[in-house]
C-alpha cells in the first residue's frame, strides 16, 4: 500500500498547488507544523536506535488505529529508497534532513496529502498540514484534529507551565509553526525584498528558502513563519502570520505596479523572453525552470500573458525536479538527460496550454 501511494502520487499534481485558495496568485500554499513527544521517552536525539524502533512500531500501532489516519500510508526508514526520499521533500511532506541516517525514522501521508506526520525526527511527532493559498485556518483544523486525535492515545510531554516540551527549547509551549510559502518577484526585482525581511524579522517572524530551514530562495519563493512559539496562544501566532502576509502581498502588488509604470517594455520582455525559452528549450536545468517560471507568473499578475494559469506554473514547479522528473519518467537519468526530459516535459506543457 505505501509504496504504491508513492507511485500514485507521482502521476498527479500536488493538491496544496492546485491555486484554488485565497491570493493563490501570490501565496502558492499555507502550512501548519505541530511538534509534539511522548511522555516518558527520550528525544530522538537522545535515544538509542532500539528505544527509536520501540517507538516507531508503538506510533504505527496507535496510527493506525485512529479513525483520522485510516485512509493514507505509513512509511519506516528502509521502505523509502533514496529516490523516494528526495521525491518527498521536493513535495514538501518531509523535510530535507529527515530520514538522512535510515535509522528508526516513521511517515504517515493521508492520501489526499493534506496532512503528514514524520516520526522521530528532531522530535517523537512532527505533524503538518497544507494547503492551498493563504489558507491557514483552514490548516490548523486539519492539524487539530489529527493532533487531538493522536494525543488521546500517545500522551504527549506537557508542563501546566512551559506546555509542550520539544527537543528544541525554540518550539516549547504550542510547538506551532505557521509559514506560507510566497512569490515575491516584484519587490526581487525593485530591490526592497531585504527591508521587507528586515522589517518582518523585527516582528517576529522569519525567512528561509523553497525547502524551509537552511535552504536557498528559488524562483523568488520565500518561506515566512513564526520564530517563537512559547508565551501566546495557537491563534494569535497564526493571526499574527496572516496580518503580516497580508500586508507582504500588498507590498508585492505595489512593487508590480510600479515595475509596470518604470519600466515596462523591459518587464514584458522579461515575461516574453521567458516564454519563449520554455517552449523552445531543449535542454533546462531546474534551478533555470524556477526562475523561468518565476518571469511567467509575474506575466500572469500584470496580465502581460495569458495562454496559461497559476495551477499549470505550480505543477511545473514540482514536476520538474529531479527526483519528481525520475519518478514520471520511470527511471534515474544523468544530470545531462533530465535536463533534456526536463526541457522536453515543459515544451509539451507550454504546447499544450497554447493548444487550448
Amino acid at each position: 500500500m505505501s509504496v504504491k501511494l508513492l507511485d500514485e502520487m507521482a502521476k498527479r499534481p500536488a493538491p496544496w498547488l492546485n491555486a484554488e485558495g485565497p491570493d493563490s496568485a501570490i501565496v502558492l500554499s499555507s502550512r501548519i507544523r505541530l511538534a509534539r513527544n511522548i511522555s516518558d521517552f527520550p528525544f530522538p536525539p537522545a535515544a538509542t536506535t532500539d528505544v527509536r524502533e520501540k517507538l516507531i512500531d508503538y506510533m504505527q500501532s496507535a496510527l493506525m488505529n485512529l479513525s483520522s489516519a485510516k485512509k493514507g500510508g505509513f512509511f519506516r526508514s528502509g521502505d523509502i529508497d533514496r529516490m523516494d526520499q528526495a521525491f518527498l521533500t521536493e513535495r514538501h511532506l518531509i523535510s530535507p534532513q529527515f530520514m538522512q541516517d535510515g535509522i528508526g525514522r516513521g511517515l504517515f501521508i493521508d492520501e489526499k496529502e493534506r496532512v503528514s506526520i514524520m516520526l522521530n525526527e528532531e522530535d517523537h511527532v512532527r505533524l503538518q498540514a497544507l494547503s492551498s493559498g493563504m489558507s491557514l485556518h483552514d490548516c490548523w483544523e486539519y492539524a487539530n484534529t489529527f493532533d487531538t486525535e493522536i494525543g488521546r492515545v500517545l500522551g504527549y510531554d506537557f508542563d501546566d507551565e512551559f506546555g509542550f516540551l520539544t527537543a528544541c527549547p525554540t518550539n516549547v509551549g504550542t510547538g506551532l509553526r505557521a509559514s506560507i510559502l510566497i512569490h515575491l518577484p516584484g519587490l526581487a526585482l525593485t530591490r526592497e525584498i531585504e527591508n521587507v525581511i528586515t522589517r518582518i524579522s523585527k516582528v517576529g517572524l522569519m525567512v528561509r528558502g523553497f525547502y524551509g530551514e537552511g535552504t536557498d530562495v528559488l524562483g523568488n519563493l520565500f518561506q515566512i513563519s513564526n520564530q517563537t512559539t512559547l508565551g501566546r496562544t495557537e491563534e494569535e501566532i497564526i493571526d499574527s502570520l496572516a496580518k503580516v502576509s497580508k500586508q507582504i502581498i500588498e507590498y508585492e502588488k505595489g512593487a508590480q505596479e510600479t515595475l509596470m509604470k518604470d519600466a515596462p517594455e523591459q518587464i514584458e520582455d522579461k515575461v516574453w523572453r521567458s516564454y519563449g525559452i520554455l517552449s523552445n528549450a531543449r535542454v533546462l536545468a531546474s534551478n533555470e525552470v524556477m526562475n523561468l517560471l518565476s518571469a511567467m507568473r509575474l506575466g500572469l499578475s500584470l496580465e502581460l500573458i495569458d495562454r496559461f494559469d497559476y495551477k499549470m506554473l505550480n505543477e511545473l514547479l514540482i514536476i520538474t525536479q529531479p527526483a519528481h522528473l525520475q519518478k514520471y519518467v520511470g527511471r534515474e537519468m544523468d544530470v545531462t538527460e533530465r535536463d533534456m526530459i526536463r526541457a522536453e516535459l515543459v515544451r509539451q506543457r507550454f504546447g499544450d496550454a497554447k493548444g487550448n
